[in-house]
């Protein structure tokens, strides 16, 4: 057998774009297992929109044995206008909220970095968002997105609606965590963002994530409120390394901080739930599930018109984090630069005038840059 052992990787695909995405970034994992005999075995599955079609559920149980029997979990996109009637607890969003659950996924993290090759195609002037490199680590599984009670009713006077934002000590103290030891091995920064002139959940996150930056002191955290740091975002980008924040804050500010690297279509994105895989042998890998940040994109599904290095990237983080291949994941993420450097772009990317490639395209070409290189 190829390289020793067999990884298992479930990929869910889900809806708009999400199949075109996958199977470029497909496509790039086959040739770093050509490249570095490696062997990677694919399981499908069907969530969201797609799975609601044809099981009448967003997550159906046979999905869920799928990911709990892989290694990692490559994930595309979901949901889109098709599905908008359909009641809430069934709606596609809400198979990945409920994936999320059943797997402890609780940390998601997305890398936001400055790509030479794109100066261009970001709005940030070069000299604003040049150098950028960070990665922001959202907490997942808590606060606005599960809180109890939701709900909307009618009164006298007119129509009323409630949401709740819980968190909890463990919960924060376990991503603030998670935050420090990713700083341990970058630049040592740590920037708890909250709101704790204002919310109470903020200002116990404040308190937690004070008492758990006292177990690092070879990193320094700083705390920023919520709208400084979105300030911050566009008008400093350098001075952050890592970021950690609650679910509904990260959420937002990933989507603001795509666009240093140009587009939402070449941001990609980890969540992680703290456990090896139960097969791993290597020390440090966490179970993940993988995915581009961007959306389901319905307006441009199956015309071969989707950015696929979000999906590509978000591969190099699967091997990276759940199967400890560092090499096989420079490899992409340095097939990603010279594929960029050569000229290639799709139509988010792509200067007025300039020749774009369509989805497949890109994808083969990253992957024959793997081959080269």
């Amino acid at each position: 057998m190829a390289g020793g052992r067999e990884y298992r990787i479930a990929v869910l695909a889900g809806d708009g774009i999400g199949p075109e995405v996958t199977a470029a970034a497909r496509t790039v994992l086959d040739a770093v297992a050509a490249r570095h005999d490696r062997q990677f075995a694919y399981e499908e599955a069907p969530i969201g929109g797609a799975a609601y079609d044809a099981t009448g559920r967003p997550l159906p149980e046979a999905t869920l044995d799928v990911c709990r029997r892989s290694d990692a979990i490559l994930f595309g996109a979901i949901g889109g206008p098709k599905w908008d009637g359909v009641p809430v607890a069934q709606r596609p969003e809400s198979g990945l909220l409920g994936l999320r659950r059943a797997l402890g996924l609780f940390a998601n993290l997305r890398p936001v970095r400055a790509l030479p090759a794109l100066a261009g195609s970001s709005p940030l002037k070069p000299e604003i968002a040049a150098g950028t490199d960070m990665i922001v680590v959202r907490e997942l599984t808590g606060g606005i997105y599960f809180g109890e009670p939701r709900r909307r009713w009618t009164t006298d006077e007119g129509r009323q609606a409630v949401d709740t934002m819980p968190y909890g000590e463990r919960e924060i103290g376990r991503i603030v965590r998670l935050a420090c030891e990713l700083a341990r091995g970058r630049r040592g920064k740590v920037s708890s963002v909250d709101k704790a002139n204002v919310l109470d959940t903020s200002r116990l996150w404040r308190e937690v994530a004070t008492e758990v930056a006292a177990e690092y002191p070879d990193v320094a955290m700083e705390h920023v409120l919520v709208d400084a740091c979105a300030m911050y975002l566009i008008s400093d980008p350098r001075r952050f390394d890592v970021i950690v924040t609650e679910n509904l804050f990260g959420d937002i500010l990933t989507d603001e901080a795509a666009v240093i690297a140009g587009s939402l279509g070449v941001v990609p994105s980890a969540s992680l739930n703290g456990k090896a895989p139960e097969r791993s042998d290597s020390p440090g890998v966490q179970f993940g599930l993988y995915e581009p940040i961007h959306g389901s994109a319905p307006d441009i599904a199956g015309q071969d018109r989707a950015n696929p290095l979000g999906a590509i990237l978000s591969a190099a983080l699967l091997l990276r984090l759940s199967f400890g291949l560092e090499d096989e994941a420079r490899t992409i993420e340095r097939a990603v630069d010279a594929a960029l450097a050569a000229g290639l772009r799709t139509r988010d990317i792509a200067a007025t005038g300039v020749r774009t490639v369509g989805t497949r395209e890109l994808g083969e070409a990253v992957a024959a840059q793997v081959a080269a290189l």
